[in-house]
């Protein structure tokens, strides 16, 4: 790892916050990583967000890049770490073999599901008598992300409902926004019992 100043004389207690805080990602690294972290100080800004820090990751041949400030050095390096622990997870989580994904395309596949369903469903008319049986069914790749990330991710697709895998707990879930402009979240879990189908099988 090097610690290094734009324009700025790194303190020893910085260099030394930054080596403890960067054994956060240790559990990511191999002999092939590489990290530098880059402090900086804009005059222009206010008190609590004039300290500039700039961190990248090499990981399994991947580059991983975030910024962060903050009022002081220490502060802008633990939400930079944050940032980057999260890029961290999602190259992990992601298929052996295949390539990262990226998240514009994940956003494109959410969209199009739900702008194709939208577009389909024709009249009042139309819905309601497919109300009763599935009319069609979609796969598509969903991404690890933490919860934050999953409600950016609504916001900017201007959906009303969004479906992820959660980084942390691994499991599907799905995010959706409420009358009183809050959040809801539904996790679903295994348990109870199965109810009958149509025709009298269990539904499963």
């Amino acid at each position: 790892m090097i610690v290094k100043g734009k324009n700025v004389e790194v303190p020893e207690s910085v260099r030394l916050y930054a080596d403890r805080k960067m054994r956060r990602l240790e559990r990511f690294q191999d002999e092939r990583s590489e990290a530098l972290v880059e402090l900086s100080n804009e005059q222009h800004r206010s008190s609590t967000d004039s300290h500039i820090v700039e961190l990248t990751l090499i990981l399994d041949g991947q580059t991983l890049r975030s910024h962060a400030a903050g009022p002081t050095y220490q502060a802008g390096l633990d939400a930079v770490l944050d940032r980057i622990e999260r890029q961290a997870v999602d190259l992990r989580e992601k298929p052996r073999g295949k390539g990262r994904p990226e998240a514009a395309r994940a956003r494109q596949i959410v969209e199009g599901v739900a702008a194709t369903d939208v577009e389909s469903a024709g009249t009042d008319e139309d819905v309601e008598a497919m109300a009763s049986r599935i009319v069609k069914t979609k796969r598509f790749a969903i991404e690890p992300m933490f919860e934050e990330d999953a409600v950016e991710r609504m916001e900017e697709l201007g959906h009303l409902f969004f479906i992820f895998v959660n980084a942390e707990t691994e499991k599907l879930c799905v995010l959706y926004k409420r009358k009183t402009g809050d959040y809801g979240l539904i996790e679903p879990m295994i348990g109870g019992q199965y109810t009958l189908g149509r025709t009298g099988h269990k539904a499963g």
